[in-house]
């Protein structure tokens, strides 16, 4: 099992998920904000993926931190790497929690989980999947130099962008 690991960024601190981080994490997903990410979940479905990020380490050796803001210790959010069974491409993605959005702490960290892709995991490509209609999410992976390389139809769902960010030695 790989350990998870706790990186920093100036305001930020990436760390393994606590049990404390599930209440605000399933008050977003019970929200109408969760529609772009599979929601709304009811409680027992939002633990399920709340534990399946903290497996995806487990079983791919990568995944999702809990962001947490240094001057408070709260809780912001989720920002890491993604790539389940059946994924359009390794990822860097972010959820951030109402109260965190708008202090540039989704850039931060996302940042920091791409350096992390490229010079730890050794990844060459890294992409943003975000569902069509999330504007934020894809201002932030533009503004990180991402630019959309795919759009995937899902029925049922909004069709989802494949946004593919700058090769490492463009970022580095």
């Amino acid at each position: 099992m790989t350990a998870i690991p706790t990186i920093e960024t100036a305001r930020l601190v990436l760390r393994p998920n606590r049990a404390g981080d599930f209440e605000p994490f399933a008050e977003f997903y019970a929200s109408d904000r969760a529609r772009l990410r599979g929601g709304p979940l009811d409680r027992a479905q939002a633990f399920r993926q709340f534990t399946a990020e903290i497996g995806h380490w487990a079983i791919r050796g990568y995944g999702f931190w809990a962001v947490e803001d240094k001057a408070t210790g709260a809780y912001c959010g989720q920002v890491g790497h993604w790539n389940p069974e059946g994924w359009p491409a390794p990822e860097v993605g972010w959820l951030m929690m109402a109260g965190s959005e708008g202090k540039g702490f989704a850039y931060e960290a996302a940042l920091r989980a791409r350096d992390y892709a490229y010079q730890t995991l050794g990844w060459t490509e890294v992409a943003s999947c975000i569902s069509d209609g999330n504007e934020r999410s894809i201002r932030l992976a533009e503004r990180m130099g991402a630019r959309l390389g795919r759009r995937i139809a899902r029925p049922g769902l909004p069709d989802q962008l494949v946004y593919i960010h700058p090769k490492p030695e463009a970022v580095q």
